[in-house]
């Protein structure tokens, strides 16, 4: 089951439906633009990826991200390889 409210951008904690809901009303031609949605992908960086995942979809409310739990794991190894840099 998808949970929409699951954060993708974790640093400004920007859910999957907002993000969704951007991409439906504002129709973002890059997905860099989706930053314009509470400044989503501008932190860490970790989200970027799943961000251009669901710019890039036609049904992006279909697409999954990783579980929450192993999504915030991973989070936490990408911010401690960008300080060990």
């Amino acid at each position: 089951m998808i949970d929409e409210d699951q954060p993708v951008c974790l640093c400004f904690d920007v859910s999957r439906r907002k993000v969704i809901q951007f991409i439906r009303t504002q129709k973002p031609t890059t997905a860099s633009q989706l930053s314009e949605c509470f400044g989503a992908g501008t932190g860490c960086g970790w989200c970027r990826p799943y961000l251009k995942q669901l710019w890039a979809s036609h049904h992006p409310e279909s697409e999954t991200l990783p579980d929450a739990a192993d999504y915030a794991d991973g989070r936490r190894r990408h911010r401690r390889e960008q300080k060990d840099q």
